[in-house]
């Protein structure tokens, strides 16, 4: 890892980085695109020194309150975050100055601030995002060999869900010819169900691959997948978007096991719930005839 200090940390859609880079090795990593422009090697973690301090400027200064979300370009608990602790006093900042906070990982390290999304969650709203991709914990190593496997992730999400904060899983992304199965889509359906997850975000069975990381993807799939490489290249050229040849019947039975489920499969809604600040046991203004 490296250090540098930068000149902001919260976007205007009130997201942040403290870290850039990853160490979880996926093999579909879209953070991996040269439209990022990234001008280090991805596993060097650029660490942004002055992040806190100038988090904890920018929420002194604002005026209204929001939520604060983390995690969409760096896992925000890559291993080094156990050493740093960047994102534990993030999120105490968050607490302190009465914000709401989500955050995307792959990680179950995030149960070590448990305590500080429980204090959040009383006052406003703390929601973990959890990406799940594969139910085979073998194909996990393969595909996501850094991470957290997914019967970790899984025990993570039912702890989150007794500790009453809500969740919401990224099904995606969903590989061609790889885990592009109804029984994985079943299986992880399943476990979503009994994680009680309050959404399931998923923009499609496939993923996306652009200069950058499909160089990477396609190096990875020689390593494990071999030929598949070729199938890709033969069957969706240079596309951004790789949709599985099962997506539309994949998709039905997503939405359709959400919706008997009771779990939200919009995902403009689900953003548009992550994006909106509650303030729980508000003082409520009463009324004359109160």
């Amino acid at each position: 890892m490296h250090y540098t200090k930068v000149k902001g940390i919260l976007s205007q859609n009130n997201g942040m980085n403290l870290y850039r880079g990853c160490t979880h090795g996926c093999i579909y990593c879209d953070s991996r695109s040269n439209c990022y422009q990234m001008n280090h090697e991805f596993e060097d973690i650029e660490v942004k020194e002055n992040a806190i301090e100038l988090l904890e400027n920018a929420l002194r200064r604002k005026r209204k309150r929001c939520m604060i979300g983390t995690g969409s370009m760096s896992d925000p608990y890559m291993p080094l975050e156990a050493q740093l602790e960047y994102t534990r006093k993030a999120l105490l900042l968050i607490e302190k100055y009465g914000f709401g906070a989500t955050l995307i990982t792959k990680s179950d390290r995030v149960l070590r601030d448990l305590d500080i999304l429980k204090r959040i969650n009383q006052k406003t709203k703390a929601v973990v995002q959890m990406t799940l991709t594969t139910a085979d914990e073998a194909l996990c190593k393969l595909i996501e060999p850094n991470v957290s496997t997914t019967k970790q992730r899984f025990e993570a999400l039912k702890i989150l869900r007794d500790n009453n904060i809500p969740t919401v899983v990224w099904l995606c992304p969903v590989l061609p010819y790889i885990n592009d199965t109804e029984d994985n889509i079943c299986r992880i359906l399943d476990m979503c169900v009994a994680a009680k997850v309050r959404g399931i975000i998923c923009f499609g069975i496939g993923l996306t691959l652009r200069e950058g990381n499909r160089e990477y993807f396609y190096r990875q799939l020689d390593k494990s997948f071999p030929g598949l490489k070729e199938r890709y290249i033969r069957e969706y050229g240079n596309q951004y978007v790789i949709n599985s040849p099962k997506s539309a019947e994949l998709m039905r039975l997503f939405h359709r096991t959400c919706e008997q489920n009771g779990i939200m499969h919009d995902n403009d809604l689900i953003f548009e719930y992550l994006s909106q600040f509650e303030e729980k046991n508000a003082p409520q203004q009463l009324s004359l005839w109160d």
